[in-house]
């Protein structure tokens, strides 16, 4: 490896024993089946080349910039790019589409995007709101045949065409410098960019050794989008401090994954709550546990199905539980209840429940989880907000919003996010936001969105029900206000189940009484549209 290699910030003092620049480090999987290959040392030239294309657009030192696309070599070339030049890289979840696109781009001040190619659409329908934030650059897949667009800088002429070297601009390694804001789920309200410094990526190397506890036989695979903290905590990084291959979907897939595993004789994957149930939901195959995984890193895995998950694919679940923002524990295959996400590392956190006061419950008795840190200060930085970061951390302890309890011999369960927020397939959802949308079609008089249990059993989890009400004389055709929400809004907002009602219930006050609503609602009920009939419908 050359002295220009081991001075690279992404491998000093993280990954310095990688001592083979030519060895595959992560094998990008396409929806089409085609895969693409990163070596360390394409890792090493690409990130030079994407840096050299963000000073010229300007961007260096304390800028941010935007990604939106999906799993793609280009991603972790441009995060790698922040670390290397001093700015801070903005990962959106590319689903996001209007106001809450334009809203992630504006709120961290960013000085420009980078896309791949299926998003452009996106990024026309907010260019007006985001007129002094250029595209720096669009990445074309050929499996994607979308034509180029020349409005817009081609990615792939740049990571051809620029020099591979370190640029001149380059910084060394400094972890206490943020590289990248993540934003919140946005339960109560707009969404807030949670900055995370270089030390976090470090951290996520160390849980690979320490709570995962990959060998060096592992090869690892997640479908998560590396826009979520999950994808780069249990997977990219530690498998790049370990140096051992990480495989990554571009994006997930229930009916392909144990075929995806084989091929590439993965030992682990990570999956997150009813991504867990939608994988055993598949109809068994005479192959199931013939895979060679080993263990499967869940978070939120559906009581219900946990032992018989394990039996049937032959498999081991590692249970945990994080937060963007922070708090951390775990639940090692045969060490705690099935139900549990464990107990924290003491040597990494400090976690307890507690009531409106502040006051420690005893075990099963419900309260916020609260965590805190043991070897630095607990500290939350949202970006351009330090009245809400001082509160999320108020008297040294992060506030998880998670309502939970334990039980005698310690361990911890998710009982259900405070403030009634609605969380699927690990999301948490903003009903005011999908009311918005289903009111626009033009048969909607009014509309009421909220939750009942996730069919899939997955804990905490919800399936959203739409309840809409037509105009006087109207009639709602349910295909068009299908396709309304697909096209409208993220996978995980478009209702589970549409109930026809002539009215929604309210209060005096005109609040809509969802209790009213819920109480009502049946699956099987005569005014209530079950939407993966109409899915399936269109598939015959």
């Amino acid at each position: 490896m050359s002295d220009e290699l081991k001075n690279f910030p992404l491998f000093k003092s993280l990954w310095l024993k990688i001592k083979e620049p030519d060895k595959t480090a992560l094998i990008i999987v396409n929806d089409d089946g085609s895969d693409e290959h990163i070596t360390y040392a394409g890792l090493f030239e690409n990130t030079n080349r994407i840096s050299r294309a963000l000073i010229k657009g300007g961007i260096g030192r304390g800028h941010t910039f935007a990604i939106v696309m999906r799993n793609h070599p280009e991603f972790l070339y441009c995060l790698s790019s922040a670390l290397s030049i001093g700015a801070m890289i903005v990962p959106i979840d590319p689903r996001s589409r209007g106001a809450k696109l334009s809203f992630q781009i504006k709120n961290t001040k960013c000085k420009g995007i980078i896309i791949s190619d299926e998003f452009i659409g996106s990024i026309k329908e907010i260019e007006n709101d985001i007129q002094d934030v250029p595209v720096i650059g669009v990445t074309y897949k050929k499996h994607h045949g979308i034509p180029v667009n020349p409005a817009y800088p081609v990615l792939n002429e740049i990571l051809e065409k620029e020099s591979g070297s370190l640029p001149d601009k380059a910084l060394p390694m400094d972890l206490k410098r943020p590289v990248q804001i993540i934003h919140t789920s946005g339960t109560t309200g707009d969404p807030k960019g949670v900055m995370l410094r270089g030390q976090r990526l470090r951290d996520s190397a160390l849980l690979g050794k320490i709570i995962y506890k990959y060998k060096n036989d592992d090869i690892l695979y997640n479908g998560l989008s590396m826009t979520h903290g999950n994808c780069q905590a249990v997977t990219v990084f530690p498998a790049l401090s370990k140096g051992i291959t990480a495989v990554i979907g571009e994006k997930f897939t229930k009916s392909r994954i144990w075929d995806i595993c084989r091929k590439y004789s993965c030992t682990s994957f990570s999956s997150l709550g009813g991504m867990m149930a939608g994988i055993y939901n598949e109809p068994p195959k005479p192959n199931d546990a013939d895979n060679p995984v080993r263990v499967v890193i869940s978070a939120g895995t559906p009581a219900a199905i946990w032992e018989d998950f394990e039996k049937r694919f032959n498999v081991k679940i590692h249970e945990w539980y994080a937060a963007v923002e922070g708090g951390l524990a775990h639940n090692p295959p045969g060490k705690g209840p099935v139900g549990s996400f464990g107990k924290p590392n003491f040597l990494m956190y400090r976690m307890k429940i507690v009531d409106e006061n502040d006051k420690e419950v005893g075990p099963f008795v419900k309260g916020e989880l609260i965590s805190k840190m043991t070897f630095r200060p607990t500290k939350v930085d949202y970006f351009g907000k330090k009245k809400e970061s001082d509160e999320k951390t108020k008297g040294g302890w992060l506030r998880s919003g998670d309502i939970c309890h334990r039980d005698e011999k310690g361990f911890f369960y998710f009982d259900f996010r405070k403030g009634g927020g609605l969380r699927r397939q690990g999301d948490f959802i903003q009903p005011d936001y999908v009311e918005k949308i289903i009111g626009e079609h033009e048969s909607i008089s009014e509309v009421c969105v909220y939750g009942v249990p996730a069919s899939s059993g997955a804990p905490g989890e919800s399936d959203l029900v739409a309840a809409v009400a037509p105009f006087p004389g109207k009639k709602i055709d349910v295909e068009s206000l299908y396709a309304l929400c697909v096209k409208k809004l993220e996978r995980n907002s478009v209702p589970s189940y549409f109930q026809i009602v002539d009215e929604i219930p309210k209060t005096i006050t005109e609040k809509a009484l969802d209790r009213v609503l819920k109480e009502q609602f049946r699956p099987n009920a005569p005014n209530v549209v079950v939407i993966q009939k109409i899915i399936s419908g269109k598939s015959k």
